[in-house]
């Protein structure tokens, strides 16, 4: 990378601030101890590549930026990995039952005639710009699923060879009852979490219990025409070569341990991986390595539309290019994003996305009335501020904090220096996005004039004036831009 986060974040010669963070695993906040002093392995569960991410997805990538950013800016080395899943993820998932439906790749590749490799080029692609627009810094390895077959064969033989799994004439499954504590992160019975785990769309007849889960998929039976598939050591009297692909759960068990090792700091994903997607990773992990496969498990919640569930069925699955064609910028709803902790729901309306917009233009105009003079980080500020983000990484706190230090006695110089300090965990770009709202201001009179002219143009929706006088506005050297708070105008 071109940027070195560690040095960007560190700071010398200061002990790094105790970190407090709630822990799924043991149901509590705990102190914050990481296996190697001063270096964080951190993963997050990343996205099923078969679909333009929705707003809720791109929170939960915000969401761990925030930590992955908290934890830099309190002097630790962060090695970030997040996935994509680019097969083996069923449709079944919905249901609760991660073995049933069919391959999410394949069904956009019939979508869309092309071919699930095309698929997932496609909308990484759009994910990652996505995300570059959020100003959401790169991870340290962004692996692919299909990039570690082999890994993940290794890790499904040593589950076999330790007697862990066992093989059916239709898959590899995990034998959950063989699991120590198969149930400990969810805290449910394994009862009921038979009953969670669905019972899928074709019974496996071989399958020895219900919850058993899948670390194979052979190319037979309802996946017999597989699109994509690889030959294995694994044996079944209906295919030769073992040949099929691997279940959802191990791959991200074999990606952390081929990246980060047998045991990791912090493992990161949503709610709703809790009860089965994160409890196989750590049943099958644990059994094949021996070790515990994190020592923190952060989960953050979910983003709802209209005080209900974001859906593509409901029309509130909005993309960020939604959110940008009505006008708002990628940085608003950064800002909108920071103002709820990860571990509490967020309602998005358009509305609550209107105060955002104005709140954070309301920022940028602050800092930018504070000139360009550099100052010094005022450490009485930046120590409460760290107190702040490292309590569970309350980065909404830390953000209402920003508005208290432009209240406050200080210098301008020292206010400005102290945000764009902390600017390092929000992320909000304030001192470029300031400094493009100060030029913004200082327009001369004769533009100034023309732009009130389009405003009223544009309230009589007399929208060909409107466009004649953007015409002579760029002729000014000046563009202007639309957006739900009026006019934006900027220097050519």
């Amino acid at each position: 990378m071109a940027l070195d986060l560690f040095s960007f974040f560190h700071t010398r010669n200061t002990k790094s601030p105790d970190i407090f963070l709630y822990n799924t695993l043991d149901r509590k906040k705990e102190l914050f101890v990481p296996i190697q002093k001063g270096k964080v392995l951190f993963y997050q569960c990343g996205a099923t590549v078969y679909w333009t991410q929705h707003i809720g997805n791109l929170r939960a990538m915000v969401m761990a930026d925030l930590i992955r950013r908290t934890l830099a800016y309190s002097g630790y080395k962060v090695d970030f990995v997040r996935n994509y899943t680019d097969v083996g993820h069923l449709t079944g998932d919905n249901l609760g039952d991660a073995d049933a439906g069919v391959d999410r790749m394949e069904k956009a590749a019939a979508r869309e005639n092309l071919s699930p490799e095309k698929i997932a080029d496609k909308y990484i692609a759009i994910f990652e710009h996505d995300l570059k627009e959020l100003n959401i810094l790169t991870p340290t390895d962004t692996p692919r699923a299909t990039e570690y077959i082999s890994e993940i064969i290794a890790m499904v033989q040593i589950l076999l060879d330790k007697d862990f799994a066992y093989q059916t004439d239709l898959a590899v499954y995990f034998d959950v009852s063989k699991a120590k504590d198969y149930t400990k992160l969810s805290g449910q019975n394994l009862k009921e979490n038979i009953s969670g785990a669905g019972a899928g769309d074709v019974e496996d007849p071989q399958k020895k219990n219900p919850a058993d889960f899948s670390l194979w998929f052979f190319r037979t039976g309802k996946h017999a025409q597989a699109l994509q598939y690889w030959k294995s050591p694994f044996h079944s009297k209906l295919v030769s070569d073992g040949i099929g692909f691997p279940g959802w759960h191990i791959e991200c068990s074999a990606m952390i341990k081929k990246l980060l090792g047998d045991t990791i700091d912090i493992h990161m994903g949503g709610v709703e991986h809790i009860s089965i997607h994160h409890t196989n990773e750590i049943a099958q992990s644990e059994a094949a390595n021996g070790a515990p496969l994190a020592h923190y498990w952060l989960h953050n919640e979910w983003l709802i539309a209209n005080g209900g569930k974001m859906s593509k069925s409901e029309g509130t699955a909005f993309s960020l290019a939604e959110v940008e064609s009505k006008g708002y910028s990628p940085l608003a709803l950064r800002f909108f994003f920071l103002q709820a902790q990860y571990r509490s729901r967020q309602n998005f309306t358009w509305e609550a996305l209107d105060a955002a917009a104005a709140g954070y233009k309301n920022l940028l105009h602050q800092v930018a009335q504070l000139g360009n003079k550099n100052g010094t980080v005022n450490q009485v500020f930046k120590d409460e501020f760290i107190k702040k983000i490292t309590d569970d990484f309350n980065i909404s706190a830390g953000l209402a904090f920003v508005f208290e230090i432009l209240k406050s006695e200080i210098s301008n110089a020292d206010k400005r220096a102290t945000i764009l300090d902390f600017d390092r965990v929000l992320g909000l770009n304030i001192k470029i996005a300031s400094s493009q709202k100060s030029e913004t201001e200082k327009i001369p009179d004769e533009v100034q004039k023309l732009i009130d002219e389009r405003k009223i143009a544009r309230e009589q929706k007399d929208w060909k004036k409107s466009d004649e006088l953007r015409d002579e506005i760029k002729e000014l050297g000046y563009e202007v831009k639309d957006t739900t708070e009026g006019q934006e105008i900027r220097k050519i």
